[in-house]
Parts: C-alpha cells; structure tokens; sequence
C-alpha cells in the first residue's frame, strides 16, 4: 500500500469514528418546527462541527450562467446545494427554496434564499452525524436504546396516542357564516392557521375561531 493510500484508509477510519460520535449526540434541544417538519438550528450544527474540526468549510453551488446566483434554478423554483468539508470528506446537501407551507417558492426573493442556505447548511453538517436522525424521522439517535425498545414504544405510543377531531361540515358552515357577517375572508383564517382548507382545522380551532368571531361580532353590533 502507498503512503497516499494509507493515510487515506486512516483517514477513512478516523471520519467513521467521528461519524458515530456526532451520530449519537442528542440535539433535540437544539431543533426547530415548522408545518410538522424538524430543522436544526444551522449556528448550533457549526458550533458543534468546528468544535470537532476547525478547519471544516463549507460553500454553496453557485449558478454561474446567471449572475452567479447561489441556487440552481429548478423551473420557475429553486435548489440550494451546499457542500461541507470536514475530517478529510465532503458531503452535499440540496433544499428547495421553500415558503411557510413547505413549498417551493416561484421566484424567491433574497430573504427566502438565505433560509434555504442556512437550513441546507445544517442539513450538510448533519450527513456528517450530527442530527442526521432528526431527517430520518426518529426522536433520539438509535444508539441511545435498542431498536426492540424504540419499537416497543412506538408501538405503545401509537396505540394511546387519541385521534385527532377535526371540522365537521356544521362547524365549517357556522365560521363561514360568522366571517361573512363581520367582513373576515376564510382565507385569511386558512393561512391564520398555515392549512389547506377550513375542514383541516381540529375541534379546538373551531371553537377558538367561532369564538373570536363572534367577540368581532358584538363589537360591530
């Protein structure tokens, strides 16, 4: 085996070794929600990192046939891609340029871009082990508990966790009655709670919604 070879094998080693230490960190304190999916915070992911590899970088692919924009355009959408380089390997990953909902953008503007950078950056550190199994759908990194206990509470939480109620066309009629009457759009309730339609609100939405409705009603009276 030659030099270069060799020290490319430890360096292989020493990156897998790193890779199940970064994997095994819990950040679940360090997660942001949004419309049902889990982002960690990108200032934390390069905290972190550079704490394990000071010399790790990172950079974005820029579209150069295009005023050298830092996305690529998908359409009338866009991807962001970054790359970060740390213990001796690279890894790239993308994100769409995405609005509240969770879709993407038609021509986004720059504010919505630099969301796109920051969370593809956090989604880049985490190939390299750190939250990468937020992404994958799980709560803690596998090698807190064994797979049969994961499971086994996944199995349990599932079966005690209640189903969720939501609008009946009654209650749906009532809110377009009361909105009607005191001049507020249903769309704007909709986007009020970032859903698709008036039938995805739970029960609890209705009777807050009727509720201030009917507050707005008196006062216009």
């Amino acid at each position: 085996m030659s030099k270069a070879s060799a020290t490319s094998a430890i360096q292989v080693a020493e990156a897998k070794s790193i890779y199940e230490q970064l994997a095994s960190i819990n950040v679940n304190d360090h997660i942001e929600k949004k419309n049902g999916l889990s982002y960690l915070s990108w200032a934390w992911a390069v905290d972190q990192l550079l704490r394990k590899d000071a010399q790790a970088t990172w950079s974005y692919t820029h579209d150069t046939e295009h005023g050298n924009r830092p996305y690529i355009q998908v359409g009338e959408t866009a991807m962001v891609f970054c790359t970060v380089k740390a213990f001796g390997i690279e890894r790239t990953a993308q994100l769409p340029v995405m609005d509240y909902k969770n879709k993407a953008i038609t021509n986004p503007d720059a504010f919505a871009v630099n969301t796109a950078m920051q969370r593809a950056l956090a989604k880049a550190i985490a190939l390299h082990g750190i939250g990468l199994y937020i992404y994958a759908g799980e709560d803690i990194p596998l090698e807190y508990y064994d797979l049969s206990a994961i499971k086994s509470s996944s199995d349990k939480s599932k079966a005690t966790k209640p189903t969720p109620s939501y609008a009946d066309q009654n209650d749906v009629q009532a809110i377009q009655a009361l909105a009607n009457s005191v001049g507020v759009s249903t769309e704007k309730i909709v986007d009020a709670y970032k859903i698709e339609s008036l039938s995805k609100l739970t029960k609890d939405q209705v009777n807050a919604t009727i509720k201030k409705l009917q507050e707005k009603a008196s006062v216009v009276a």
